[in-house]
């Protein structure tokens, strides 16, 4: 059972915001689920579990320093996918795909989004 029931992140431009999301998400299998009234998309796989937004509040979006939003990956080519979409829809390299010393599988890729914001994905299944 997830201890979440979802996560949220601001966006100062949605459509392009959508197009990141929708390639880099869409990389690992999860869908671009639609609308969330005119300001915000929906994503998930068997349900909302992914909203981009932009804030309620009316302020500029802005991403946190030290945040981080971290996505399962299926495989480890799922972790290159994730990374070289992102890549080619808006999104700038903070980590390239490959092993991370924490965990004896764990295999990765970090992002930043179009506002800025880090996410990042992991594989901990065997080569």
């Amino acid at each position: 059972m997830s201890i979440f029931t979802h996560v949220v992140l601001g966006t100062n431009d949605l459509a392009k915001s959508t197009q990141f999301y929708d390639a880099a998400l869409g990389a690992l299998g999860v869908k671009n689920l639609g609308p969330l009234g005119e300001n915000g998309i929906l994503y998930g796989a068997d349900g909302p579990a992914f909203l981009i937004t932009k804030p309620a509040n009316g302020q500029a979006a802005c991403h946190a320093n030290g945040g981080t939003v971290g996505f399962h990956a299926p495989s480890r080519d799922a972790v290159h996918k994730f990374h070289e979409a992102g890549l080619a829809n808006g999104g700038t390299d903070e980590g390239t795909p490959g092993p991370r010393d924490f965990a004896p599988t764990a295999y990765a890729s970090y992002l930043r989004d179009p506002d800025g914001n880090k996410i990042c994905t992991y594989c901990f299944a065997e080569e």
